[in-house]
C-alpha cells in the first residue's frame, strides 16, 4: 500500500498501530548523495544490520555512508575492506569514537556506537583449515551484531577427523540453535557435521583451493550435493550471509526476532 493507504486504513482502523508502523517503516530510506540509498530500518523491520561492501565503494564513500547509517542506527559492518582503506576506516571510526571490533584474518569490521547486548542465541562457528578463518570470522560478526553469542573452534577439518569431536561435544553441551561449517578444497566437514548433530547446519564453501574445482567450485558443489539432510549452503565466501540466517534461526529459536541494538 501506498502511505496514504495505510493512513486511511489506521484511521478507518482496520490495520492496527503496529502493522501500520511496520508497512511505514518499508518508506523509510536515506539517500546519500547519489552514491548510495540507505535501509535505515532493516533492523527494526528484519532483526538484521547494514551492510556496507566496502570492496567496489572509495573510502570517500565508505566514510560518507558510515556517517549517516551510524546517526540512524546503533551498529553496522563494513565487509571486504580494500587493504590500503582499512587502517583509514579505523581511524575514521576511532576521531567519531566508534567502537570497533575486528575479525581474525578478516577484512571486515563491526562498527557500533552502544555495547550490543548478547540477549539472543548461541551459534557454533567452525572452519576446516586456518585459511578459512577470515571468512568464518565475517559469520562471527554478523551474529554478534544480531545479538548472539559465538562458539569457534578452527582447522578442524577432516584431514585430522579427530579434531571435530570435541568441540561438537562442547556445541552441543551449550546449546548452540545452528552451527556455521566454512570449508574450502573438497567441502566435506559440512556433510560430516550435519551428519551428527540434531540442529540446523549452514555450510559456507571457501575460494581455497587449487587446481581442478579450484576458486570454491568442488566446495560448493559438495556441499549442494550432499546426502546429509539438515544442511543449507551459501555463495561461496559468503560469511556475511551465513552469519544473518543463524543469527535469524537462534533468535526465532529463543523466542524472537532480536530488533533492539
Amino acid at each position: 500500500m501506498e502511505i496514504q493507504e495505510i493512513l486511511e486504513s489506521l484511521e478507518r482502523r482496520k490495520i492496527s498501530t503496529q502493522t501500520a508502523k511496520k508497512m511505514l517503516s518499508l518508506y523509510s530510506i536515506e539517500q546519500i548523495e547519489n552514491i548510495a540509498k540507505i535501509d535505515v530500518n532493516r533492523r527494526k523491520r528484519r532483526g538484521i544490520p547494514e551492510v556496507i561492501f566496502g570492496e567496489s565503494k572509495s573510502i570517500d564513500e565508505i566514510k560518507k555512508i558510515l556517517k549517516i547509517t551510524l546517526e540512524k542506527t546503533n551498529s553496522v559492518i563494513v565487509s571486504r575492506i580494500k587493504p590500503e582503506d582499512y587502517p583509514k576506516i579505523i581511524s575514521f571510526c576511532k576521531r567519531l569514537k566508534i567502537k570497533i571490533k575486528v575479525g581474525k584474518k578478516s577484512s571486515s569490521l563491526l562498527l557500533f556506537k552502544k555495547p550490543i547486548k548478547f540477549n539472543g542465541g548461541k551459534i557454533g562457528i567452525i572452519t576446516a583449515g586456518t585459511s578459512d578463518i577470515g571468512v568464518a570470522e565475517e559469520a562471527r560478526l554478523m551474529c554478534e551484531a544480531m545479538n548472539c553469542k559465538s562458539i569457534t573452534s578452527y582447522d578442524v577439518g577432516v584431514a585430522g577427523i579427530q579434531r571435530i569431536f570435541p568441540i561438537l561435544k562442547e556445541m552441543i553441551e551449550k546449546e548452540v540453535d545452528c552451527v556455521i561449517v566454512v570449508a574450502g578444497m573438497e567441502g566435506a566437514l559440512a556433510t560430516l557435521v550435519s551428519s551428527m548433530v540434531d540442529i540446523p547446519v549452514i555450510g559456507v564453501p571457501t575460494s581455497v583451493g587449487y587446481g581442478y574445482g579450484e576458486k570454491g567450485i568442488a566446495a560448493l558443489a559438495s556441499m549442494l550435493q550432499s546426502c546429509s539432510l539438515g544442511l543449507s549452503v551459501v555463495n561461496i565466501d559468503n560469511g556475511i550471509a551465513a552469519g544473518a540466517i543463524a543469527a535469524n534461526i537462534s533468535n526465532r529459536v529463543n523466542g524472537k526476532n532480536k530488533k533492539t541494538e
